[in-house]
């Protein structure tokens, strides 16, 4: 086998351009985190009801710092769509076509399949309340989206041995919010037992975490894993709780947390520190730093390979997964220091070796030879574009394969598979994605309906691809399949990919990776 700041700068409140907000249109609900006021918008001739900012933990400060969110203790004021940007940030935004404050006893009649969105971000930035995000042109789709804000970096994913700091606090987040939608999404006019998360990146990450994890099992009954997975190397993880118990204790040497006596440990000293700022490690001089869970913990007991082989997962989620086609054309700039020089072959195996600290086991001879078969190696350009694509397999498209595989192999019946391969021009400039290529991360903007919400800014086929796109997205929370011209990916032992683009909606490839992740 070839492989085996808490919060984003840009922090901008949702108001639409293709929407009317009136004060006046004010809706109250109460939910176990008290009485929640939110808008009603006019989004695309529909009446969208949008509430933001509704806490569904305790604030994580000071003793609760690095340990898993506690539910609220007792109902909160009625709140406002006000944003609050600290650490205190475990809130979650809802989109709803059909506010229902009927008892709990009623009948199920009128509910909308619910989306739970799981923002990207490497674990170590993102937010709800990033423009991208806003679910009201997909609540269009006869849906209710809810997104939820988790702890990141360190705060989210440092792991202290003990069960004060069991390591994953950001899934933990994720998890307890699934539980609040869980009690409460009935209220908004959602069907509990319709849920389906989604998210791409690491929050594609977070989804195959849950299908893995023996925590969430009941809380969802379908998801969408969009570029990622966390099985990088079939036989290890990325990170094991002995390497993230030593990665944390360097932190706390780092912040002048590592000497203490009995009555205060590295950890309580790491919980005294007032400026959250300080934990912010996911950059150095050359590249991003990810974040990743750490396995071997009450979260994630299992490594995935031993999770599928002893079927120690969640059975019984219907999945659909994908990755673009070039998922790292643009992102390798950032995460590989070589990718800024003027490239060479020494330096192209010396950044394949470096990939070992991360993702380890590597065969570094083999995986050259296949990625520089055919390339002129005295030319920068065309050593980049092989590195590039080595990476973007590497980090996103094996693991999302991989673990797709597994499950299909496995006893998960209902399982589809995408290649993304188209994406708007204006994602290609913003990416700096190179001409001809899906950069990672371009379905994006097209699942939210951002041409719809700033059509001036995209074409024609843009804006009817976002359509095309939602309408896939939510067919598949609806019933579960996604679209009328879509084999399963295990295909009477075949495995068959659906090709996203709108040029030709019917084309299905027969594994186009099997010479890569397989080979």
């Amino acid at each position: 086998m070839l492989f085996n700041n808490q919060f984003s700068s840009s922090v901008i409140i949702m108001y639409l351009i293709v929407c009317c907000v009136c004060d006046s249109n004010s809706i109250d609900v109460n939910t176990s985190s008290g009485s929640v006021r939110g808008q009603t918008l006019h989004v695309l001739n529909r009446s969208i009801h949008q509430f933001l900012n509704i806490p569904y933990a305790e604030p994580p400060l000071g003793p609760l710092r690095f340990a898993p969110p506690v539910p609220l203790k007792a109902p909160k004021q009625v709140m406002s769509d006000s944003l609050a940007m600290s650490e205190d940030c475990l809130v979650l935004n809802i989109w709803t076509p059909n506010v229902d404050n009927r008892s709990k006893s009623e009948g199920k009649v009128g509910l909308k399949p619910v989306m739970f969105f799981i923002y990207g971000g490497g674990f170590i930035f993102g937010s709800i309340f990033k423009d991208l995000y806003n679910g009201s042109v997909l609540a269009t789709n006869d849906v209710v989206v809810v997104s939820a804000n988790y702890r990141v970096g360190p705060l989210g994913f440092l792991y202290g041995g003990d069960e004060t700091a069991p390591g994953n606090a950001g899934l933990y987040d994720q998890l307890l919010a699934l539980k609040w939608v869980r009690e409460n999404i009935r209220l908004f006019g959602g069907d509990r037992d319709q849920i389906t998360i989604f998210g791409y990146s690491s929050g594609s990450w977070s989804v195959s975490a849950h299908i893995l994890s023996p925590l969430s099992k009941g809380l969802f009954k379908r998801a969408i894993i969009q570029s990622g997975s966390v099985m990088y190397n079939r036989d290890r993880p990325a990170l094991s709780a002995v390497e993230a118990l030593n990665t944390a204790k360097q932190l706390a040497r780092r912040l002048n947390c590592s000497e203490f006596g009995n009555k205060c440990t590295w950890l309580d000293c790491l919980r005294a520190i007032k400026d959250p700022n300080l934990f912010i490690v996911w950059t150095n001089v050359s590249r991003l730093v990810w974040q990743h869970p750490v396995f071997g913990t009450h979260f994630l007991p299992f490594v995935p390979k031993k999770a599928f082989n002893t079927r120690s997962f969640n059975l019984g989620i219907e999945v659909m997964a994908g990755v673009t086609k070039d998922e790292g054309n643009a992102l390798s700039y950032f995460r590989i220091p070589e990718m800024n020089l003027k490239l060479t072959e020494q330096l192209f195996r010396k950044a394949v070796n470096n990939f070992n600290d991360e993702y380890h086991n590597i065969d570094v001879d083999k995986v050259c030879d296949h990625y520089l078969k055919g390339i002129d190696k005295t030319n920068s350009s065309q050593l980049k574009g092989a590195l590039s694509a080595l990476y973007g397999d590497l980090e996103y498209t094996c693991p999302t394969y991989h673990f797709t595989k597994s499950l299909a192999t496995n006893g998960q019946k209902v399982v589809y598979f995408y290649r993304f391969n188209f994406q708007t021009q204006l994602t290609a400039r913003q990416r700096n994605c190179a001409d001809g290529h899906v950069c990672h991360a371009a379905d994006s903007n097209l699942m939210f309906g951002q041409p719809l919400r700033y059509p001036s800014l995209y074409s024609k086929t843009e804006y009817d691809f976002s359509i095309e796109v939602m309408k896939m997205w939510t067919n598949f929370a609806k019933n579960g399949k996604a679209h009328e011209v879509w084999p399963q990916f295990w295909d009477k032992s075949v495995i068959r990919v659906k090709d996203l683009n709108p040029n030709d909606m019917s084309l299905i490839l027969d594994n186009p990776y099997e010479s890569t992740c397989d080979g």
